[in-house]
Parts: C-alpha cells; structure tokens; sequence
C-alpha cells in the first residue's frame, strides 16, 4: 500500500526530508491511502484487513466487503491511537501512526475528517455546484496540508488557509485528470451546474475522446483549480529550508499536471494526463524563483 507513494503527483516524503519527517508523512500517508483503499473497494483480496480491523471475514471480503462497516471499523481503530488504554490499535497501519500522533501532538480531528469524506463517497456519486465540491474537498483533501503542517510544527490560521487551497486546487486537478476512472467507479466530479453550462450530459464522458465542450468543460474547472494554487502559493514562501522544498513541490505538481492536462489539449476521456519529471522540476524551481 505504502508503495503507491512513488505515484502521486509528488512524492510524499521526498529523500531530502529529516528521516523523522519522512517517517511521519509516511504514517499518515498510510492511513489516508488505507481510508481511500477502503471508500473505493480497492482493498487487497482475501479480506484480510478487514480482519484486522476487527470484522469477520464475510462475502464480498475481497473486493472490500461492507466498506461503510470497514469505515466504521477503522474509525474506532482510530479511537485507539488516540487512547492510552489497552488494548491498542488493531491494524499495524494504525499502529505505526501511534508514535506520530504523539510525537507531533496531532489531533483526531483531520484523520477523522478522511473517514467521512469516504462515507459521503459511499452516500454522494454527484455535486450539484461548485460549492458543493470545495466543501467536499474540505474533508478528502484540506486535512492532508493541515497534517503536514502538524507534523513540521508550522501550522498557523494563515498557513492553514493557504494550505487548504492549495490542497482544494490539487483534489480538483485530481479530478480533473481522473475524469473517466472516476465515472468508471459512477461518480462523477465536476460540478451539475458545470456540465448544464458547457452543455455535457454523462455519456459525453463516458465517450473514448472528449469533444468541444467537454474540453471547453475541462479548461473551466483547471482554471479555477489554477487560480486555487495562485491564492495558495504564498505559503510555500511563509516557511524556510527542506519544508520550503517541499511545499513548492506540491504545489509544482499542481501546475505541473494542469500543464500536462493543456497540452492534451483538455481532453483527459483517453487517460490521465500525466507531467513528466522535466515539467514537475521546471515548476519547482519557478516556484522557488516567485517565492524566494
């Protein structure tokens, strides 16, 4: 599971991080991988965590079983890290997440605001506006920054609003690049108000290549998910050293997928346009340069 770190758009806990910081980043990226494996059915097969977690092993074990019962599960799974009585967290995830919490004096708030994000998945499959889905990347996305900022010690109420759009900016960049595998899990997340405007019915992008106005569509919600990481940008120059690195990675893995998505010409229906390394270390150091 920790593996799939070497896929997002930037690594999660990139070499030139203090080990601790990188042993940190990578509990919590395992919780929230472990959160999204479960919202999405995509837990190994066998059930095996969900014998971990407490659950019997049961039909439909293998291609994630009950996932609100499994979201459940891990909930109080979670409760346990933050215990101190015995017994304690039952899946070794969690388990691993225990010193971080303590080390860094995390609260339960942003993990548990990941496992209803998952539930509304299971409840939610289509946003009627665009307010509707910045409140829903209130819960999936804007608690991974507020985490990582807990984990360097720098979080502050204007650290904390420029890391909750940029983090909003690369969920919807997500989206944006995700837009057939997502409608392959029927969910779709651009917003009704959207499509009506560019005139975009579902089949439209369920269709092999995207026309006029699904590009059109596209090219409109990267604009706003580009004009999120503009507002956001200033905290990657509100901090020093390795974590100024960092952050700037982050956010030139936004710009650089919303690079890759243009030059596709805004039809994402084939497949996730994807940056290469070039464009992601070209949007690092100009993001440096502008924030220097």
């Amino acid at each position: 599971m920790l593996d799939q770190a070497a896929h997002e758009n930037f690594p999660v806990a990139p070499f030139f991080l203090p080990r601790a910081w990188r042993t940190d980043l990578m509990a919590v990226y395992g919780f929230a991988r472990l959160v999204d494996d479960i919202g999405d059915g995509d837990l190994a097969p066998g059930g095996g965590d969900a014998v971990l977690l407490g659950l019997e092993r049961a039909q439909g074990a293998e291609s994630g079983g009950d996932r609100r019962a499994l979201l459940d599960a891990l909930e109080a799974d979670l409760h346990r890290v933050f215990s101190d009585r015995a017994p304690g967290p039952r899946h070794p995830l969690l388990r691993r997440l225990g010193p971080t919490v303590r080390r860094c004096a995390l609260t339960p708030e942003p993990f548990l605001a990941l496992i209803e994000a998952n539930r509304q998945d299971q409840r939610v499959s289509r946003y009627g506006t665009y307010d509707d889905l910045v409140a829903y990347c209130e819960l999936s996305a804007n608690p991974v920054g507020r985490l990582v900022l807990g984990i360097t010690g720098t979080a502050s109420p204007e650290r904390i609003r420029r890391s909750d759009a940029v983090c909003t900016a690369l969920q919807i960049v997500e989206h944006v690049q995700d837009v057939a595998e997502d409608l392959g899990r029927d969910r779709i997340y651009l917003p009704a108000e959207d499509m009506k405007r560019f005139g975009v019915t579902e089949a439209d992008l369920a269709a092999p290549s995207g026309g006029a106005s699904v590009r059109a569509l596209i090219a409109y919600e990267a604009e706003r998910a580009r004009d999120l990481l503009n507002e956001g940008t200033p905290l990657v120059g509100s901090v020093h050293g390795r974590l100024k690195l960092l952050l700037a990675g982050f956010v030139a893995g936004g710009r650089a997928a919303l690079q890759a998505v243009a030059a596709a010409d805004h039809d994402v229906l084939p497949g996730p346009p994807k940056p290469t390394k070039l464009s992601l270390l070209r949007e690092v150091r100009a993001t440096l340069r502008r924030e220097g």
